[in-house]
């Protein structure tokens, strides 16, 4: 939060640079419509918690919600990362060039994506953050649930998610042996399937949930076997193999996605080529990551745009590690979660802050971006001991698993705000200011209305399978895609006026 003196500086500069200060009158758009969040300037040195009201010729006008009081700034003194959110949430994109997507050296960014309705096309959804870009959901369930679309049963025993591109739902699951790539309609009607390669022996179950960019499916096998295919027939283009960069999975095998970023697609083979970047239309080696020796665990990796400089975090058996994304070069590491049973979410970024948490008693760790690729760990915590069901971060706070319970922390402290049972130990999703909770156990999902004050479940429903489920809920095209054993369901959580 920014103290008087932060608050004094950003004012004197704005006063320096001689530019009005709107009344909430004049603003095109209503501050009710954007919830308040922490900014940072472009120096990092000064935050101060405020709601949008409106983005006008380069300029950003924030109401700062301790004091009566509008602020006016230049859309490039704020921080990238706030400049990313401000691309992200109203289309104003912040200096970056979305038609070098495809060079090797320029990211996919979430400006040029957040508003293609329906679209999950990855891991995280399409701002890898668990958080999907719908509007319009229902804010309270009916009895018995949201009207059931379709039930696809026999995709094969699986833990991966779906990804939903293009009008088409990708999803994997093990049978007989082998990894299968399904391809369905949005009526859950088959389109096609094929072979994705071995699976690894200790535990069975699909782990990674497909890619999608544009023409192309990414997905990684339980071995280490990384293909892409076309992405409306399923024909592979060209493979690799985690064995050709010297990798050795863990002991449960392979389970993160693949990252595209930009022209490249990345992955983690683990050992001294820890983390590697191929070309995505040809699978060539572009880099490895270099200066540290890592066990890949099971995370993904994620991107960030930090003090213009373009990075790559993830949780790795060595801890958290952060690797510049256009050379792989070793920026920080993090030993926090070193050598633990297993390593499983994937790091959640916001307002220059990374969160990692994970399970076997371990807890989480919240890291400071900093200057030129630098990084300070800010806080830890044993009351977020997340297996795998992750967490999401929303305006200042983190919502996540913990044990058999869901906790709210502050994100910049990392002080609970609550517990709450609901259904129990599980994953989660975050869409139009709701949470989509979903058990590992029994099939429960409830729909969930969170702030740091409380959580309060606003309906159920229950979908049949065995064993564990750990596939994470999606929300996308005003639908829920929950995914037990070798079922997957699809649910209208569109609201109807």
């Amino acid at each position: 939060m920014f103290c008087l003196r932060s608050a004094g500086f950003l004012i004197a500069c704005l006063a320096c640079l001689a530019l009005p200060t709107p009344t909430l009158a004049q603003s095109k758009k209503s501050s009710a419509s954007s919830p308040p969040r922490i900014w940072t300037d472009a120096s990092g040195q000064h935050k101060i918690r405020a709601k949008l009201v409106e983005v006008e010729n380069g300029t950003v006008h924030l109401k700062r919600t301790d004091v009566d009081a509008d602020i006016s700034i230049p859309l490039e003194k704020l921080s990238p990362a706030d400049q990313e959110w401000v691309a992200k949430h109203t289309g104003n994109a912040a200096q970056r060039d979305s038609s070098k997507e495809d060079t090797a050296d320029a990211p996919a960014t979430p400006s040029a994506r957040a508003g293609q309705e329906g679209e999950w096309p990855w891991w995280l959804g399409i701002n890898h953050d668990g958080k999907s870009t719908d509007k319009g959901l229902l804010k309270e369930w009916p009895q018995g649930g949201p009207k059931r679309l379709w039930k696809a049963k026999g995709i094969g025993k699986g833990f991966s998610g779906v990804a939903v591109s293009r009008g088409t739902v990708y999803i994997t699951g093990e049978k007989d042996d082998r990894l299968i790539i399904h391809a369905l309609d949005l009526n859950g009607q088959e389109k096609w399937h094929v072979d994705g390669g071995g699976v690894c022996s200790n535990v069975a179950g699909a782990r990674s949930t497909p890619s999608v960019d544009g023409s192309n499916l990414y997905v990684l096998s339980g071995n280490g076997f990384l293909g892409c295919y076309e992405a409306s027939t399923g024909k592979r283009k060209w493979e690799c193999d985690a064995k050709q960069f010297g990798g050795h999975p863990g002991e449960w095998g392979y389970a993160e996605s693949p990252l595209i970023w930009g022209g490249l697609v990345i992955f983690k083979p683990g050992g001294q080529n820890c983390i590697v970047a191929l070309e995505k239309k040809t699978g060539r080696k572009v880099w490895a990551s270099h200066g540290f020796d890592a066990g890949p665990e099971y995370s993904s990796c994620l991107p960030i745009y930090q003090d213009n400089l373009y990075m790559l975090v993830t949780g790795t058996r060595a801890g958290l590690i952060c690797v510049n994304a256009k050379n792989g070069a070793l920026l920080w590491g993090n030993k926090f979660a070193e050598n633990n049973t297993a390593n499983c979410p994937t790091p959640a970024v916001s307002d220059g802050y990374v969160f990692w948490a994970n399970g076997y008693g371990k807890g989480g760790v919240c890291v400071k971006l900093g200057r030129n690729g630098r990084a300070n760990e800010a806080w830890t915590t044993h009351d977020m001991i997340c297996h795998h069901g992750g967490y999401v971060i929303d305006n200042g706070y983190i919502y996540g698993n913990h044990e058999g319970e869901w906790v709210c922390l502050e994100l910049i402290t990392g002080h609970k705000m609550w517990a709450e049972k609901a259904v129990g130990k599980g994953s989660l999703c975050w869409a139009d200011g709701m949470l989509y909770l979903f058990s590992e156990q029994g099939g429960r999902a409830a729909l969930a209305a969170a702030s740091p004050r409380g959580l309060q479940v606003k309906g159920e429903v229950k979908v049949q399978g065995d064993g564990p489920s750990w596939a994470h809920p999606v929300v996308t095209g005003g639908r829920l895609y929950l995914r037990y054993d070798d079922n997957l369901y699809c649910f209208d959580v569109k609201e109807r006026r």
